[in-house]
């Protein structure tokens, strides 16, 4: 499957920093159907986990994890310095659509965090995002977080290694 024709108005990355040990892929490199809360363009049509229940829009920030009990945190400050929260929308349209594991296994094993553009047109300006290690699960550290954006009609991934609760790995991206 091929990426739709370039929108002229979307928004467009300006810049991405992230910390030492991140691992950033640009290029999309389809990989076949979608696949489910992995926070990956599976197959390169611009659109972060599409036909899996999980919200989209011009903007979109989501991280994946594989151990089920790990708390994972994604946490998104828009360009006017406000938290996008759980269940709240900020003045600039963000919302996070859930906060996994949840409480009483809501997220049922599939850990994905979701921070996505409601409605109209992208506040332009730096998206500080941090992905943080508040519980280690079952597992042996370090826990795999998979960081996806979607800017406008293209993605980007980013790969974390977390190996004890509260690291953090920090990215700002510009539009």
């Amino acid at each position: 499957m091929t990426a739709p024709p370039e929108d002229p108005a979307a928004p467009k990355l300006k810049g991405i920093e992230a910390e030492p040990g991140a691992v950033v892929k640009r290029a999309c490199v389809p990989t076949g159907p979608e696949l489910c809360f992995n926070a990956i363009d599976d197959n390169c049509n611009g659109i972060l986990d599409e036909g899996c229940g999980v919200h989209t829009g011009a903007v979109q920030f989501a991280i994946a994890w594989d151990d089920p009990e790990a708390d994972v945190d994604l946490n998104v400050i828009d360009p006017n310095g406000e938290l996008v929260e759980v269940g709240r929308v900020t003045q600039s349209g963000l919302t996070k659509q859930r906060d996994c594991p949840g409480r009483s296994n809501a997220c049922r094993g599939q850990n994905m965090e979701n921070v996505y553009l409601e409605d109209g047109e992208p506040l332009a300006g730096k998206y500080a995002v941090s992905v943080r290690l508040e519980q280690l699960g079952q597992n042996e550290p370090p826990v795999l977080v998979m960081l996806g954006a979607r800017i406008g009609q293209k993605t980007y991934s980013l790969e974390f290694q977390l190996k004890r609760p509260e690291d953090e790995q920090q990215v700002t991206l510009e539009f």
